[in-house]
C-alpha cells in the first residue's frame, strides 16, 4: 500500500472499518474472514514452534491473524522492554513477555478494544500479567514514551496504517538508541491505481 492515504479517503471511516473487522475476530474467531487465523496456520505456514504456541492460552492463539513471524528476525533478551504494535489478542506479545521475563516489560498497543481485553485476559491466564501492559492506541500516535523501548515488533499491521511515514516516525521516536525493529508485513510489488488506494474496503482488507 501507499505510504499515505489519498486526500479523498475518509480516514475515520477506514479506521472504523478496520476496528469492525478485528472486533468480529475478537468475538468470533471461527467466523468467515478473508485472512488466515489460528495456531495451525501460524505453525504450518509461518514457522512458529508448535509446542510454544500450545503452551499459550487458546484465546490468543485462536485469534492470531499475523502474516509472518517477527520472532525469527532477531533475539529478544531478558530484561528488555518490547513494544508490539497491533498486538491483537496477544500471541506475539506473550511470546515476547516470556523472553523478557522476569524483569523486562512487554507493551501491547491495539486499536480494537475487544482485542486489548483478550490480550489482557491471556496475559493473566499465562501468568505474565505483571510484566504485560496492553494499551489502546494506533501506530500513528503510540501511547509510549520517547526512547523507552528496546525492541518493536509488529505483525501484519503497518500495511493497515493510513499514514505509514507517521507510523515509522513513531517507531523511531519510542526506540532507544540502538533499538531494533522486527517487522513482519505485506507489501505490493507494483503501483496501485488511485481508485484502489481510495477504496476503504481494500485498505481494511
Amino acid at each position: 500500500m501507499a505510504a499515505t492515504c489519498p486526500k479523498g479517503l475518509n480516514i475515520e471511516r477506514l479506521q472504523a472499518q478496520i476496528r469492525s473487522i478485528y472486533d468480529c475476530v475478537a468475538h468470533s474467531p471461527e467466523g468467515d474472514f478473508h485472512f488466515h487465523r489460528g495456531l495451525d496456520y501460524a505453525c504450518e505456514l509461518l514457522h512458529y514452534h508448535r509446542g510454544e504456541l500450545q503452551s499459550l492460552p487458546k484465546q490468543c492463539t485462536d485469534r492470531f491473524a499475523g502474516v509472518g513471524n517477527p520472532h525469527r528476525i532477531g533475539r529478544i533478551r531478558p530484561g528488555e522492554t518490547v513494544l508490539d504494535i497491533g498486538c491483537g489478542a496477544g500471541m506475539d506479545l506473550l511470546i515476547a513477555a516470556r523472553h523478557v521475563s522476569p524483569h523486562g516489560k512487554a507493551i501491547g498497543v491495539d486499536m480494537t478494544l475487544a482485542m486489548c481485553e483478550r490480550a489482557r485476559a491471556a496475559a493473566v491466564e499465562a501468568g505474565v500479567w505483571k510484566i504485560v501492559d496492553v494499551r489502546p492506541g494506533v501506530a500513528e500516535e503510540l501511547p509510549v514514551a520517547n526512547e523507552s523501548v528496546d525492541v518493536v515488533i509488529s505483525n501484519g499491521v503497518i500495511n493497515l496504517s493510513p499514514d505509514k511515514r507517521r507510523a515509522f516516525q513513531e517507531i523511531r521516536r519510542v526506540l532507544r538508541p540502538g533499538g531494533r525493529l522486527y517487522l513482519a508485513d505485506v507489501v505490493v510489488q507494483r503501483e496501485l491505481s488511485l481508485a484502489a488506494r481510495s477504496d476503504a474496503d481494500l485498505w481494511a482488507a
